[in-house]
């Protein structure tokens, strides 16, 4: 989880380079000229680069608490919006927005600013990034971006947490994700599709209608397609823990054995087992179940 998280935050940060002049300021000076449109956007640059694990680890009920801090990046989030999906996004305006996203990602991670990120809604703010289909880099970038500010969310599998993203209707934005996001956005929807599942309410959620099950499955099965052409273990081990976990609902397992893959069935994947046999044993255990269903 922490790698994932991690991965997606430095994708988006990829090809930033840190402005170098002036003095160095420390993160609570930087955060104060966040506030500061007109030093905004180098603010949150050098917070997400040169203090990034900071960031993470300590600085996050300091943003939460600080005057007008959250109201500014969402207000640099805000300022996107007219811009999607239009070709006058720039990569330069995406990668201060992901910037932006970046530190509210750290708001979503941290345990002791979570729930209270939720009670204000702030995820509503991302799922417009969750709607993009386009495949462009910045706008990838605000794609992984906000998938990481889920992830984040999902980490523990705390109740309200889940509550909250089945309420307001992620699942769907999750999926579209898995199907047309590149191999880091695919991975970090999966993951957030695996943890969702992990809950009950998830696992109800899901099996409760035959449309959502039929379009987790097919959603599933793509990205076994496409794993065959760019294999990734990592993708195809949480791929197969959406299968498990799915068929520990009777109505579900049922219905497994006619929807899974043949590539999950034959030696499309030998060279990802090589790596990882955990995952191998995974998939035996799933074949297993669905064999006895």
């Amino acid at each position: 989880m922490a790698n994932l998280l991690q991965d997606a935050s430095m994708s988006c940060a990829a090809g930033v380079q840190p402005y170098n002049g002036g003095k160095v300021q420390s993160a609570e000076e930087l955060l104060i000229d966040i506030c500061n449109p007109q030093l905004r956007e180098n603010a949150l640059r050098e917070l997400c680069t040169k203090h990034r694990e900071e960031l993470f680890q300590v600085l996050a009920p300091s943003i939460w608490k600080s005057f007008g801090t959250v109201a500014a990046l969402i207000m640099e989030i805000v300022s996107i919006y007219r811009l999607l999906p239009s070709p006058e996004l720039t990569l330069e305006r995406s990668n201060t927005v992901c910037n932006a996203l970046i530190v509210l990602q750290s708001l979503a991670v941290n345990p002791e600013t979570r729930i209270p990120f939720l009670d204000a809604c702030i995820p509503y703010y991302v799922y417009p990034f969750l709607k993009l289909t386009s495949h462009s880099t910045p706008l990838e970038k605000l794609r992984i971006s906000s998938l990481g500010i889920i992830c984040g969310i999902v980490k523990e599998g705390e109740t309200k947490a889940i509550k909250f993203l089945l309420v307001t209707e992620v699942m769907p934005l999750c999926l579209s994700s898995m199907d047309i996001g590149d191999t880091l956005s695919k991975q970090a929807a999966t993951f957030i599709l695996q943890k969702m599942l992990s809950h009950d309410m998830g696992l109800e959620y899901i099996c409760t209608t035959v449309a959502r099950f039929l379009a987790v499955v097919q959603t599933l099965k793509n990205m076994v397609v496409f794993l065959s052409e760019k294999p990734s273990s990592e993708l195809l081990k949480h791929i197969i823990q959406c299968y498990i976990r799915l068929c520990d609902d009777s109505r579900a397992r049922d219905k497994i054995r006619y929807y899974l893959p043949d590539r999950l069935k034959d030696a499309t994947f030998s060279n990802c087992f090589e790596e990882d046999p955990d995952t191998k044993m995974s998939l035996q255990c799933l074949l297993c179940i669905v064999n006895n269903a």
